[in-house]
């Protein structure tokens, strides 16, 4: 018996793309229906400019909100110049600076035998001194961005970027 989709007979063979729920244009699917909340109501007005609230249009406008910077090096001098670079840069681009804010130093001690066996009483001590600053920009611009990333730093220095 040569059956075909769309025949009137009982036992017709369908492809198996109707039976699942997402590929059937006959079967709707049952969502749970999600209750309207006030900021998806306003989110509703603004959709119609293609913008989700009044807030993200004055960001998109204003470009980034606010960046942190951090920054951390073994040798403070080095760290200084580095941290006095991105400050000339960000005022020269209109931001307004607060920093460099100097963050606890962090010191790791190493104790060691000086002997390669005995002698308990003769150590040496080392240390690593981790200095760190803290630098914050308001009220940036894509042109701060662009200063910053075709900025060059000296080597050593370690630096963490937080946009927000």
């Amino acid at each position: 018996m040569n059956l075909r989709y769309g025949t009137t007979q009982e036992h017709s063979i369908l492809p198996f793309a109707l039976f699942l729920p997402s590929m059937n244009p006959t079967k709707k699917s049952a969502a749970p229906k999600k209750k309207a909340t006030p900021r998806a109501k306003s989110e509703a007005k603004a959709g119609e400019a293609g913008v989700k609230s009044a807030e993200a249009a004055k960001k998109m406008e204003s470009g980034v909100k606010g960046i942190r910077i951090r920054l951390s090096a073994f040798d403070h001098i080095v760290l200084d110049e580095a941290a006095n670079k991105i400050l000339e840069t960000a005022e020269r681009s209109g931001a307004i600076v607060h920093g460099p804010i100097p963050l606890p130093t962090k010191i790791r001690k190493f104790t060691v035998n000086r002997s390669t066996f005995k002698h308990k009483d003769a150590r040496d001590q080392f240390e690593m001194r981790t200095h760190r600053r803290l630098i914050d920009l308001a009220e940036t611009t894509f042109k701060t961005i662009e200063s910053l990333q075709s900025l060059s730093l000296p080597s050593g220095v370690d630096i963490e970027i937080k946009m927000g």
